[in-house]
């Protein structure tokens, strides 16, 4: 055979390997009855079990090898509670249900809520946008006449009107308007939300081509600048204040004072040392001007503008604010952190901005999606029934409109009966007069938890990760039940087994060394020593005991019942005295002195059964426990006849 036909019989040989090899996901690792255990599922349970992806790749392959004996176990467990009908069990399926429901409400307010929106926040957040904008207030005109001005205005600009002239003519923000309307630089989750939308959907120098509403009123708005944020800078500073030493503006004096601080930063002077000896930044002139880590919008404008246009290690020019005349320099600046390092920070600033709106669609989505009405005509027969009565007591009028409906939608109606049983011991209802603002509010609180329930519900259907989060509890409460059935409940305790318990290992059982002893205590160096001179001249040990200031052994006059030798330090120092009746000289310890005295030594020995009857009864029970499941997993083992493949193993997360 020729090298070239040898080369290519042997890849023809690697072709079909690979070819007829099973993929590795699909690999049996182990089988019983007609249930095949793949690599796919074993590893995906193993990394469940470790914390991770990362943690199960670098684990032993004997740890592999003993997790499939116990994941097999498990299968088994599993098959039998589906041979013994725990899948049709009304309690199991209703302890399920509950728990879908509970879980289930926050999970979608979690994934498809706050996450989603999150996670646009930190990429939106990564630019920062400077914008400008004409705003027209909603007057006594009302808001449909605000709303047509402002539009006639957008269509004038549309058609070749200036901006900026515009804004100066006509925005009633007259902060902004001066400024041809300019609101400086911002980031999502700085601004109302509809603003923000806008601008992050707008290219720069470019007017947003529909009029926004926010709460302030209507806006036209045009976008100036785009560019990449950083989140923080820290900054040092020298300020010179207009304000002179006797209180009166004197810009000259601050202009020449200046002079003299640029003079020495020019010269190479360090620029802590100059503001040390020249700022007016009495907050700030002992650290160096050093003004800590900011963010955009912290600082007035003129300053903030300055200070993010600046380099690490650069020093501005000379800015003007407020406040006076400043030098700024940059000496660090924050990094974008990563999406987990930023989440509970963009949690917080959805909750305080636009969660309760977008929670507001959802459950307005859901009520379409279920057919959600609510019976007016009900609310007003309750209030008709209980016009001079509060909730919580009983309800006038439940034998005639009981059974009415409240509200409903698909598979679930609310009736009077239902809805008041909840109102009436909900503490935001309890108390309150029947109004119709009140039962509103009930209705609002109840009906939306009720639709997150019904979407919980549903939920495994569309979610995988859900359904498997739910598969995971149906599994463990099924576990439960057969440990239930196939252990605990056959657990009996008596005292002739735990007698006999304790007779075979009578060793386990044994008191060490023990001492008791009293304390006196006080805190005070002087009382102490007083209380020993007073012991030394003959006076009896029990009654300065009595006035010890330990209060947790006060009321047992500083006495200490047998402990273990070496279990406390006063226990070690206790057993070195000699006779029943020494006492130390006085202790020092934390926060006091003390003085002790032995008071009896029980030397080690083997405890009696009623002493060791409690620590034999759980020993017992955990010895038959084990008994009993090694029974059960043999039981399985003789119906199933599991075979685990444990060379398969080799190949785990390679």
């Amino acid at each position: 055979m020729s090298l070239r036909i040898s080369f290519l019989f042997t890849a023809l040989l690697a072709f079909l390997f690979a070819a007829c090899s099973p993929e590795h996901s699909k690999i049996v690792i182990a089988e019983f009855d007609s249930e095949k255990i793949t690599m796919e599922e074993f590893e995906k349970a193993y990394s469940k079990n470790v914390g991770g992806l990362e943690a199960a790749v670098d684990d032993s392959f004997e740890n592999y090898k003993n997790f499939a004996d116990l994941y097999t176990n498990f299968k088994m467990k599993l098959d039998d509670a589906k041979v013994r009908g725990y899948q049709n069990d009304p309690a199991l399926n209703a302890e399920l249900t509950d728990y879908k429901k509970k879980v289930g409400s926050s999970y979608i307010l979690e994934k498809y809520l706050v996450e989603p929106n999150i996670k646009d926040w930190y990429e939106k957040r990564k630019t920062e946008i400077r914008a400008s904008h004409l705003m027209i207030r909603v007057d006594s005109t009302g808001e449909a006449a605000a709303a047509k001005y402002a539009q006639s205005l957008l269509d004038s600009i549309k058609n070749g009107a200036k901006f900026e002239d515009m804004v100066l003519r006509h925005s009633q923000d007259q902060f902004s308007k001066v400024k041809g309307g300019d609101i400086f630089y911002f980031t999502a989750g700085q601004l109302p939300f509809e603003f923000e939308d806008a601008c992050y959907k707008t290219a720069k120098d470019s007017v947003y081509p529909e009029v926004v509403k926010t709460r302030f009123g209507f806006h036209i708005i045009k976008v100036t600048d785009i560019k990449p944020r950083v989140p923080k800078i820290k900054a040092s500073h020298i300020l010179i204040s207009y304000m002179n030493s006797a209180g009166v503006a004197d810009t000259a004096a601050a202009e020449l004072t200046m002079d003299s601080v640029l003079t020495e930063l020019k010269a190479g002077k360090d620029f802590a040392e100059v503001a040390n000896r020249f700022s007016d930044d009495t907050g700030t002139k002992d650290k160096g001007g050093d003004l800590g880590f900011f963010e955009r919008r912290m600082m007035v404008q003129e300053f903030d503008e300055a200070a993010f246009n600046l380099e690490i290690g650069q020093v501005s020019d000379v800015v003007r604010t407020n406040f006076g005349l400043h030098v700024i320099k940059v000496t660090e600046k924050e990094a974008y952190p990563t999406f987990e390092a930023d989440r509970e920070n963009l949690k917080n600033l959805l909750k305080r901005s636009r969660y309760n709106d977008l929670y507001a669609e959802l459950i307005e989505s859901y009520k379409k999606e279920y057919n959600y009405s609510v019976n007016e005509n009900t609310l007003q027969q309750m209030i008709g029934y209980n016009d001079s009565t509060v909730i919580g007591g009983e309800m006038k009028g439940l034998t005639e409109i009981g059974g009415n409906t409240v509200f409903s939608f698909t598979n679930h109606t609310e009736t009077v009966n239902d809805f008041y049983s909840k109102i009436k011991s909900d503490t935001e209802f309890s108390g309150k007069k029947f109004t119709v603002d009140i039962l509103n509010k009930g209705v609002k609180k109840l009906s939306e938890q009720l639709l997150l329930e019904e979407k919980a519900i549903s939920l495994e259907k569309t979610d995988a990760q859900f359904a498997d989060l739910m598969k995971d509890y149906q599994n463990g409460i099924f576990i439960f039940k057969l440990q239930e059935e196939e252990v605990w409940n056959k657990v009996t305790v008596d005292s002739v087994k735990l007698y006999d318990f304790y007779q075979k290992n009578i060793q386990k059982y044994s008191w060490p060394d023990r001492v008791a002893y009293t304390e006196i205590y006080s805190k005070k160096d002087s009382v102490i020593k007083s209380y020993y001179s007073l012991l030394k001249s003959g006076e009896n040990f029990d009654v300065l005991a009595a006035n010890t200031e330990r209060t947790q052994v006060k009321d047992k006059n500083g006495k200490y019942d047998l402990q273990a030798v070496g279990s406390t330090e006063f226990s070690k120092i206790v057993n070195g005295l000699t006779n029943i009746g020494d006492y130390t000289e006085p202790v020092p310890n934390p926060g006091g002195f003390s003085i002790l005295r032995l008071d009896f030594k029980a030397p080690a020995r083997l405890k009696t059964f009623e002493e060791a009857k409690a620590e034999v009864s759980g020993q017992y029970q955990e010895y038959e426990s084990k008994r009993l499941e090694n029974e059960y997993i043999d039981s399985l083992k003789k119906k199933y006849s599991p075979v685990i493949y444990y060379d398969e193993l080799r190949s785990a997360f390679k």
